[in-house]
């Protein structure tokens, strides 16, 4: 039986994809099972897939009880689907963006393999596993790896047809993914961008896409926009049915704010044009631009030489371009280039000799960076009062950490030492996979306490006694998943204001009410003196009104707005 080794290097197709898959599943699936949703996002897809199951309505995504209109549902879905099956939320929730991340390094592995060799399609799922944001979001759960896979297999399809072609299936199933894309995240057409620099050179070189470029091309559209109206027409018929002002809101949230006026008009994560370059594509992208640069005469060869290549690239651009335009931006936004990238990267690199300059500036940085893993875990095990004072907005046990940090500064040393002879960014992509690891089993159940208020949350029940009742002011949706008691709240989206009105009078109508709030909250109904605190969780304290806080008078609300969950943490049972 060859060696590992051996079939890694081989050309044979499947000998390498099976290695490949060895490896991305191991990497992709350590620490599923280990840890709770984490913030930002994470708990609000989990709490809506958990209500998906445990109420039967799936149509309408729905976080505590109110609905939730910022995306559509497919992502929740993919989550509430996992659950039902699983039974685990902590299981669940991780594994459709882990499946995502392992369908992508499939597609980019086939492409090139089918565009230029093995070994081409090899290097490009190598490098797309090297940059830090394939790996962070294919391990988390938020909505952005789901979507890269659909921009992908978009892309996929296009290529299929226009570069091995003609294929009219994978034609028209690209553009079926494209709609599946938009509606999981209205950006799922960015593939069709690839169009403009076929038709580009379509017009320079004419027989280059031969039979590919025919009248059937302009369908290509009916087919994502039946996908999406495979969601769009039943939600829209039931909202003009039932037509009640909720439902009329959610439609007209998901359908105009979410899309077109937050492109335009962002109203926050306001960043400079040239955001994705400086702060972004540098770091998140890492070791790729650097290639380029290294290669900076290759590539330019190669991109004159091979219209696939360029086709590639000019896509890369034309997303980064798209995303930096609007005012709005955060960095995952760009992940969806990212397995382009890869393979044309790949397709410039392969074959092509190290330079050294890069080896010995890869290799210092990795020694760089195990020094930064071991100095931060000395510092935290001494308790050095810039980490004490880094860590004070968390529930830290710094002795666990910083055994976590040297561990893994001892690894990396081990791994530059062990192998000093083999290429850097082999010791780079072993190190990482080894960090992984380590992080996602021992790192995560050190985590787990810090990056969830489940102890706050403790602290709450057993404050209010069996007999209390739980109210929610200005809160983050984690607060909602990790109750272990029944929770009202006053919409989430509606203003402070309009919330503490509501819980005002929610209070007042009962006995036995509490309410959890941040005590930086400037409140005009209630009186903090005397709050109890609960804990601390999102870098704020939290604290618990009761009657005593109320003051004697509270303006009414524009509108009533109760949203009651029985006990939603039954599911960490």
């Amino acid at each position: 039986m060859k060696s590992m080794q051996q079939r890694f290097n081989s050309d044979d197709y499947y000998q390498v994809l099976s290695m490949l898959l060895l490896f991305a599943v191991v990497i992709l699936l350590v620490g599923i099972g280990w840890r709770s949703p984490w913030p930002a996002d994470e708990p609000r897809f989990a709490e809506v897939a958990r209500e998906m199951v445990d109420s039967g309505q799936w149509f309408f995504p729905q976080r505590g009880g109110e609905f939730y209109p910022d995306k559509p549902p497919v992502f929740m879905w993919a989550i509430a689907l996992f659950y039902g099956l699983t039974g685990s939320l902590k299981v669940a929730f991780l594994l459709p963006n882990a499946l995502a991340g392992l369908l992508t390094l499939f597609l980019v592995y086939d492409l090139g393999s089918r565009l230029w060799n093995v070994r081409v399609g090899r290097n490009a799922a190598l490098l797309l596993m090297l940059a830090p944001q394939f790996l962070i979001q294919s391990k988390n759960a938020q909505i952005d790896a789901m979507v890269m896979c659909w921009i992908t297999l978009g892309c996929y399809g296009l290529l299929r047809h226009f570069m091995t072609g003609p294929n009219w299936r994978w034609y028209f199933a690209g553009w079926a993914f494209m709609g599946l894309g938009v509606i999981t995240k209205g950006v799922g057409f960015l593939p069709l961008l690839m169009l403009i620099p076929i038709i580009a050179y379509a017009l320079i070189q004419k027989d280059l896409f031969k039979g590919r470029l025919q009248w059937w091309c302009l369908a290509g559209p009916l087919a994502m926009l039946a996908v999406i109206a495979c969601w769009l027409v039943p939600m829209v018929l039931i909202v003009q049915g039932q037509g009640t002002p909720e439902l009329l809101q959610y439609q007209n949230n998901i359908l105009f704010k979410q899309t077109g006026e937050r492109y335009v008009n962002a109203w926050h994560h306001i960043k400079p044009w040239y955001y994705f370059l400086v702060s972004v594509v540098p770091v998140m992208w890492f070791p790729l631009p650097l290639l380029f640069i290294a290669h900076w005469q290759r590539f330019v060869a190669k991109v004159k030489a091979d219209p696939v290549i360029a086709i590639l690239l000019i896509w890369v651009v034309l997303v980064l371009v798209f995303f930096s335009i609007s005012p709005g931006k955060r960095g995952v936004y760009i992940l969806p280039a990212l397995p382009m990238l890869a393979l044309a990267l790949s397709a410039i690199i392969t074959g092509a000799d190290t330079k050294r300059w890069f080896e010995w500036g890869l290799t210092a940085l990795l020694w760089i960076l195990g020094l930064v893993f071991t100095t931060a875990g000395v510092l935290a095990l001494i308790h050095h009062p810039a980490i004490v004072k880094a860590m004070a907005d968390y529930a830290a046990d710094l002795t666990h950490i910083g055994y976590l940090l040297l561990t893994v500064g001892i690894i990396w040393f081990v791994i530059l030492v062990a192998l000093r002879h083999s290429q850097a960014m082999v010791r780079m992509g072993i190190s990482l996979a080894m960090t992984w690891m380590v992080i996602g089993t021992w790192g995560y159940t050190i985590l787990e306490p810090m990056r969830t208020p489940q102890v706050l949350m403790a602290n709450v029940a057993e404050a209010i006694g069996p007999d209390g009742q739980l109210g929610l002011v200005k809160f983050k949706e984690q607060f909602i998943l990790f109750s272990p008691v029944d929770i009202t709240h006053f919409s989430y989206l509606a203003p402070l204001e309009q919330q503490e009105r509501n819980a005002w009078q929610w209070m007042h109508e009962g006995d036995e009410r509490y309410i959890l709030v941040g005590d930086h909250q400037k409140l005009s109904c209630f009186d903090f003196s005397g709050a109890k605190s609960m804990g601390v969780a999102h870098r704020d304290n939290w604290v618990l009104l009761s009657k005593d806080n109320m003051l004697p008078t509270c303006a009414e609300p524009d509108r009533r707005y109760q949203y009651f969950t029985p006990t939603p943490g039954r599911w960490m049972e």
